[in-house]
């Protein structure tokens, strides 16, 4: 008796270490792709790393003149090993989104399943580092910042695993263009992906040396992206093209615990390993279709 109480209370605490604050986990894949805007050398990845956006809570956003500054805690500071990679960096997003039109922004149904994750979430444009010395501390621009107006559409199905939702924001925003999306057809096979968001709530990765894995379901395909949660909502794109062909939604459990070390790691698995990352296919999005 006293050997099986002993057994639940570790089964217990592998739990409760392993778990984040976000309900759908992603993983790394091979090698982990995931970059920050500074260490990017791609133009176009970056540039459509400025289409993307991070859900923040309001109460996580300090006005300080005509900037925000982004509240939270360090990745370490979560349980988080302190050699893991941006171990020093502020995690407070809890999804990541993507502008396609003027006031319009796509990101997970399971982010927007209330008026409330609308009302009390800012949508932040240009949450990253830009600079090895920005590790610490991120601040935002105020015309970074929008609210989301009200939600458009949504989906979160259980059975057939649709994960979408499409928001409108308060106001137009002017400064980058909505990005670009397959509106027929299915992305081909074995395709090299790119995924930008923000993994467990980190400010901007670009993540690509990824690929299609699985496109046999009619709701979403599988791929090999380097994502946690928080990426939930980040734009899947053509590596090549920077057609958005999904929304990152679902994955793999994204950290163990280090029971020798006393701390979590990313989880790893070879590139066809594991379950893979499910991809919420856009062209699913009717109402997108008829809002262009």
């Amino acid at each position: 008796m006293r050997l099986r109480k002993i057994k639940s209370i570790v089964f217990m605490l592998i739990l409760a270490f392993s778990s984040t604050s976000f309900s759908f986990d992603k993983v790394v894949y091979g090698e982990d792709d995931r970059l920050d805007v500074f260490e990017t050398t791609n133009a176009l990845h970056l540039d459509l790393g400025r289409s993307t956006a991070a859900m923040i809570s309001k109460s996580k956003l300090e006005l300080n003149r005509d900037e925000y500054k982004v509240i939270g805690e360090s990745l370490s500071s979560r349980g988080i090993c302190t050699d893991a990679r941006f171990a020093n960096q502020v995690t407070s997003a809890r999804c990541s989104g993507f502008l396609v039109g003027k006031d319009l922004l796509v990101t997970a149904g399971h982010c927007m399943t209330s008026i409330n994750d609308c009302s009390n979430n800012s949508w932040v444009f240009d949450f990253a580092v830009n600079t090895p010395d920005d590790e610490e501390s991120v601040s935002v621009p105020t015309s970074s910042v929008y609210s989301c107006k009200k939600i458009i559409a949504q989906s979160l199905d259980r059975s057939s695993k649709d994960d979408y939702a499409l928001i409108q924001l308060d106001r137009e925003v002017e400064d980058r263009a909505p990005l670009s999306f397959r509106t027929e057809g299915i992305v081909e096979d074995r395709t090299n992906l790119v995924v930008i968001g923000h993994p467990t709530g980190l400010p901007t990765k670009i993540a690509a040396g990824a690929y299609v894995r699985s496109n046999e379901n009619d709701v979403y395909f599988v791929a090999n992206l380097d994502t946690f949660g928080g990426n939930s909502g980040s734009a899947v794109f053509d590596s090549e093209t920077g057609l958005v062909e999904g929304i990152l939604v679902r994955g793999e459990r994204d950290y163990e615990y280090d029971f020798s070390r006393g701390c979590r790691i990313p989880k790893q698995c070879t590139n066809e390993g594991c379950r893979g990352e499910d991809v919420t296919r856009i062209t699913n999005i009717k109402e997108l279709l008829e809002n262009l």
